[in-house]
């Protein structure tokens, strides 16, 4: 198994828009920085938390070299899930093209099985890392646990949510495993998981990474802020973002 793509704290980045709803890249980078010294190990852009459903592709282009000419040295992912495997593959392609560290790809909606695709996206991606990405609440069916081990990948990220499940795919996988919630880190970190792709992470890196690194004090304490962040996604987590940060709160949608 080739290494993590990171360890610690990745942070699923909010995408920043103007009071006219265009992409706001140099905003979006400096808030990337900003968490980087606030203590993230990586980030990840163009996520699900990022709006990348309302990204096109130039957008995507822009939001990827305006972080990483910002957080130069830290670990960033783009995400290049699309809707089928050849929206998909393009994506992957020029993320990889765009220099980034490693690409987060989102399961499609309502396939079944999921092979046929990530063997599509990983012939485009080259060299470039793969972290499937299970988040069945936004693309049901996600990806069953036994797939796994038969995927082109390094890892996945899971944002079920489901502590049995994180214990099965621990249990049953070598790949990489990084959580994508917040209720579950200080579960995962002290199991081995390498990190977590978190969108709480945007405003409360300090203590997403305390948690994850086991003080269950943290995580009980993260209970409000998690669920304020949930609500009315993304529009909660950008305000949480912009309270701490001063930055904008303006969704597309």
């Amino acid at each position: 198994m080739a290494a993590a793509p990171f360890t610690g704290i990745g942070v699923a980045l909010v995408t920043l828009f103007d009071d006219t709803r265009a992409l706001d890249e140099k905003g979006t980078a400096d808030l990337a920085a900003r968490l980087v010294d606030d203590g993230v190990s990586a980030v990840v852009v163009a996520g699900s938390t990022g709006e990348a459903d309302t990204l096109d592709d130039d957008e995507r282009r822009r939001l990827l070299d305006a972080v990483r000419a910002r957080v130069d040295g830290v670990p960033v992912l783009a995400g290049t899930g699309g809707t089928w495997a050849g929206q998909a593959a393009r994506r992957t392609a020029a993320a990889r093209d765009g220099g980034a560290d490693a690409a987060l790809v989102l399961s499609p909606r309502r396939t079944a099985d999921v092979r046929p695709y990530y063997a599509e996206v990983a012939a485009a991606a080259g060299d470039l890392p793969l972290l499937a990405y299970h988040y069945p609440v936004v693309s049901p069916p996600g990806i069953p646990v036994e797939v796994l081990p038969e995927l082109p990948i390094v890892g996945a990220k899971d944002s079920s949510g489901d502590a049995e499940r994180l214990l099965c795919e621990l249990s049953t996988w070598d790949g990489h495993l990084y959580p994508g919630a917040a209720t579950l880190l200080s579960f995962a970190g002290p199991l081995g998981c390498p990190g977590a792709i978190l969108a709480l992470a945007n405003a409360r890196p300090e203590q997403c990474a305390a948690a994850f690194a086991g003080d269950a004090g943290v995580q009980r304490a993260l209970t409000a802020d998690h669920l304020a962040a949930a609500a009315d996604f993304p529009a909660g987590i950008k305000a949480m973002v912009a309270e701490r940060y001063g930055t904008s709160a303006v969704v597309r949608g």
